[in-house]
């Protein structure tokens, strides 16, 4: 139990150190270029093809006179041509998305070490099961089981629940088995 918990708390450190390292390289580097923008888009105007022009501007000057660099028409239909085109400022936080992406890939990496470690010690906790009887010993199995004791059918571990249920499963299974050959065999 202390290496599940010993796998789960190096998990959280290794993303509050994540945290703290990509805050500390945000705080350090103002905006990145890629996380600001100004977007616009110009469809096509009399002889000129439509195009969409991305630039790096502040939202004060996010505008068609800014960001259209070079300007596709003469100075004289500059306003016009400015007028058809749609600018977008767009602002993104790459430090957001860096963290979203350390705490999923942190949590798949915790689940597969989880199911590594429960591949190597179920072995290790795995009882011989008495249950798996060939089935023309049927009879036979019946009578050598073990009673269990409905007060120790309960456990208070998780593990121990599960095996219980899977014992009650097991239990199920052959009792339907028996039961399906048993017609078969007055059918016969």
């Amino acid at each position: 139990m202390t290496s599940i918990r010993g796998i789960s708390w190096s998990c959280v450190v290794a993303v509050v150190v994540s945290l703290f390292l990509l805050d500390g390289f945000g705080i350090a580097q103002a905006k990145n270029f890629e996380d600001v923008r100004c977007k616009c888009i110009c469809p096509p105007y009399r002889n000129i093809s439509g195009h969409i022009y991305n630039r790096n501007f502040s939202q004060k000057d996010c505008n068609c006179l800014h960001v259209v660099e070079p300007m596709p028409v003469p100075g004289s239909d500059v306003e016009a041509y400015c007028l058809l085109c749609e600018c977008k400022y767009e602002e993104r936080s790459s430090n957001t998305i860096k963290v979203t992406i350390i705490i999923y890939l942190s949590v798949v990496g915790a689940l597969l070490l989880y199911m590594l470690f429960l591949l190597l010690v179920d072995p290790l906790i795995r009882k011989h099961d008495t249950y798996t009887q060939p089935l023309h010993n049927e009879e036979d199995s019946e009578e050598m089981r073990p009673q269990v004791d409905p007060n120790q059918a309960r456990g208070n571990t998780v593990l121990e629940r599960v095996e219980g249920a899977q014992q009650r499963w097991k239990k199920q299974v052959q009792e339907q088995r028996k039961t399906v050959f048993d017609r078969h065999k007055m059918l016969s």
